[in-house]
């Protein structure tokens, strides 16, 4: 019987509120500690690198990581070890540091994915159950407008780096550990400029701010990331973009609070509208609502108004609303008042308290 699979959140030493930063740094220091090149002949440092690339592989990838959240190893299936391993994700990781592990030509080294792109989006609780669609800036890296991407000024020579030979990394060698890192020289472009851009520096692009719009569905909760694929920084070296992830924060209502789809609002009523019975506002998502409140409700009633909750995302219906009855005890009376309340206790007598009786006489059965 195979052993248990490790949490991944353990096997790479990391919280489960890790930024991916965190993941990809707890990820490089793990590889270069347990990767086969360093201990060749140890099977156990294979299958120890085998289990943190698995869970890199998992932890990086938004979507599969809020599955592996939600359900655990489970989520996944019957899906194989190797299976789970996004190979890419992980050679973006080791090239650096292993050179040549997975077999990749220099050019293919250069051409890099863009990274993605995080962002938080602050809402409404209305937003949030309703659905809404906002713009959001988006900072990116855009190609430098005056030197068109060359990184030179305007005249300025362009030349191979004679250090790299255009390649933009040198290779180097440390016992059976092969590794590459970017030309010092060039900064890793392969390029050498006689005198750079003065906009960008040389750097082929500057900073800049795209307006786009983030359609939220509605019933979305507060946590919940909505990926834009390919709107994060674009690829270098002719590598594909990144994505775009926008997290979204709901802020809190001052009435309303949230119980999956079913909306929960308190609402205070005084003792003679118990007694007599009443009808009260009720405020909804949808506006203002009467409610009856029939004579004789007791201080923790709850109603329900169906179909006046929070979509369900997938359009699977609509929750309900709770309303929760509380008795409002006034803290300061007249004279008359306590007078007039005096009298009404004593014309109440026990009859009209069948709880209160109840309990007073189950309290003198434990003692007698």
């Amino acid at each position: 019987m195979a052993p248990p699979k490790r949490d991944y959140y353990e096997s790479l030493g990391v919280g489960k509120t890790a930024t991916p930063d965190d993941i990809k740094q707890a990820y490089r220091q793990l590889a270069k500690q347990w990767h086969p090149d360093r201990n060749q002949g140890d099977p156990s440092a294979e299958e120890k690198f085998k289990e943190i690339s698995e869970a890199y592989s998992v932890l990086i990838d938004v979507e599969k990581r809020r599955r592996y959240d939600r359900m655990g190893h489970a989520a996944f299936g019957g899906a194989a070890d190797y299976e789970r391993i996004d190979f890419r994700a992980v050679s973006e990781i080791l090239e650096g540091l292993m050179g040549e592990v997975f077999g990749l030509s220099g050019a293919a080294r250069r051409a890099r994915q863009g990274t993605d792109i995080e962002l938080e989006l602050e809402i409404s609780f209305e937003e949030a159950a309703l659905g809404t669609e906002k713009p959001i800036q988006v900072p990116r890296l855009v190609t430098c407008g005056t030197c068109e991407g060359s990184g030179a000024a305007k005249g300025s020579k362009v030349e191979r780096c004679h250090a790299c030979n255009g390649v933009g990394e040198v290779k180097f060698q440390r016992g059976f550990f092969s590794a590459s890192r970017p030309c010092s020289s060039c900064g890793g472009t392969g390029k050498r400029i006689e005198t750079p851009c003065p906009t960008c520096k040389g750097k082929t692009v500057v900073a800049s701010h795209e307006e786009m719009s983030v359609k939220v569905p509605p019933g979305v909760e507060d946590g919940a990331i909505r990926s834009v694929r390919g709107a994060g920084e674009r690829g270098r070296h002719g590598g594909p973009p990144g994505d775009l992830h926008v997290r979204i924060r709901v802020r809190p209502h001052p009435l309303f609070k949230r119980d999956g789809a079913d909306i929960k609002v308190t609402i205070p009523v005084s003792f003679p509208q118990v007694v007599l019975g009443t009808q009260v506002d009720i405020p909804t998502l949808e506006g203002r609502v009467k409610m009856k409140v029939p004579p004789g409700t007791q201080s923790g009633k709850v109603f329900r108004l169906r179909g006046k909750g929070i979509e369900v995302l997938g359009g699977a219906g609509k929750g309900d609303q709770l309303v929760h009855i509380v008795v409002e005890v006034p803290s300061n009376i007249t004279k008359r008042q306590r007078k007039l309340i005096e009298e009404l206790a004593a014309e109440f007598g026990e009859d009209v308290h069948p709880q209160q009786k109840s309990f007073l006489d189950k309290l003198k059965g434990l003692f007698e």
